[in-house]
């Protein structure tokens, strides 16, 4: 989206208002010195088909493993999505930038510990 705004700009003979380090900085949460993403999760490559799946596509974690996804990685990814729910509870409403949003379309309880069963 980044990308495409700074396109935009440029077309219409206006300065990129993103500045391209924030685009080719490493993602981070940044809650210590130097963390970055890929120390602690999968590369994109293999998360973003999860995340899609599960999120997007309401997919159950058995039916990711049955797709032939590693079940370790499965179990793993689907936790933290659930147990990330109360962040997604928190937060405003931002931009819908796919058919599904957090909060709206996607909703899990966050009371009395659920988790949905998984194997």
């Amino acid at each position: 989206m980044c990308r495409h705004r700074n396109e935009v700009a440029v077309e219409a003979g206006d300065p990129e208002p993103i500045p391209t380090a924030v685009l080719v900085k490493a993602p981070s949460a940044e809650l210590r010195p130097d963390q970055r993403d890929d120390q602690s999760l999968p590369p994109y490559d293999e998360l973003d088909p999860l995340l899609e799946q599960y999120v997007e596509g309401d997919a159950t974690a058995e039916e990711m493993i049955a797709a032939g996804h590693d079940p370790a990685l499965v179990l793993r990814i689907s936790k933290l999505v659930d147990l990330s729910e109360y962040k997604r509870r928190q937060m405003p409403p931002g931009v819908r930038i796919s058919s599904k949003a957090f909060g709206r379309d996607r909703r899990m309880p966050i009371t009395n510990a659920f988790r949905p069963d998984v194997i």
